[in-house]
């Protein structure tokens, strides 16, 4: 079975309204193609900076919530809304990534379960945990196409977590990621096809485009591996789009020849959620 999806990478501006006008003519574009699903950058409706998050941060089903909801059901698309600032009752911020079937109904809704707390000697520094708190599921959604995997950026660097989804049936990692221009360039490629290979999946990153002027600057990038670990597609750093169909098929034919999940000495040792 084959999917068709859409990355975009775009722009992020200090307008929540003009961002999600951005993604829309993004989205306006895509689904011409024939598109199944989209997929949003992490920190699409706000520029990614700690003090901003609890500024833009709306309760599920608020203005950014209802707007990606409807054009997912308007397009007739599968729709993962990137990732946003998320108030709870209690008022504790996340970085909340939901998704949106056809029919524009929640289907799941990750919140970034590792901060982001780093401290490069000469390059990046940056602490998530001064404003948000770190969810704590495991997040994993069904399709026409299969079961779907879904993590925030920094969530990509532990390896058990990758683990925990494919143990849960996902075929496909998406992985909304804004890194930046320290762990970009060292790790960005890396990351992706190690995933793609540890797993046998396909993952699927996306980034927003670089603006030189921001305080925090995204590598872009935005990529897409194969389960063979071969990148299929990637960006550059500029703002766009890409299309990237996926033959599931593939990734039962590299688990057949080789099977690796099938050789793990679980008599040995084991992985499993608390």
């Amino acid at each position: 079975m084959k999917l068709k999806a859409a990355i975009i990478q775009m722009r992020v501006v200090d307008d929540k309204q003009k961002n999600i006008a951005i993604a829309n003519e993004y989205l306006k574009k895509a689904v011409q193609q024939g598109i199944d699903i989209a997929v949003l950058p992490e920190m699409f409706c706000c520029p990614y900076e700690t003090s901003n998050f609890p500024i833009y941060a709306e309760r599920e089903g608020g203005e950014n919530y209802r707007v990606m909801a409807k054009l997912a059901k308007e397009y007739g698309i599968y729709l993962i809304a990137g990732s946003m600032p998320e108030k709870d009752e209690n008022n504790l911020v996340f970085n909340t990534s939901y998704v949106f079937n056809r029919k524009g109904e929640k289907i799941a809704k990750h919140r970034k379960m590792h901060l982001f707390d780093i401290d490069v000697a000469g390059g990046q520094r940056f602490k998530e945990s001064v404003t948000l708190t770190a969810g704590n599921e495991i997040t994993i959604f069904d399709t026409e196409f299969g079961k779907i995997g879904l993590c925030i950026c920094y969530d990509l660097r532990f390896p058990e977590l990758s683990r925990l989804m494919v143990d849960q049936g996902a075929q496909v990692i998406i992985v909304p990621a804004a890194f930046n221009m320290t762990t970009g360039p060292a790790h960005w490629n890396v990351l992706f096809r190690n995933r793609a290979l540890d797993n046998q999946v396909f993952m699927i990153g996306c980034a927003p485009a670089r603006d030189l002027a921001a305080s925090y600057t995204s590598y872009g990038h935005s990529i897409t591996v194969s389960p063979w670990g071969e990148i299929v597609q990637q960006l550059d750093e500029k703002e766009g789009y890409m299309i990237v169909e996926l033959n599931l098929q593939q990734v039962e034919k590299v688990r057949r020849e080789l099977p690796l999940l099938e050789h793990r000495r679980k008599d040995i040792y084991t992985l499993k959620s608390l």
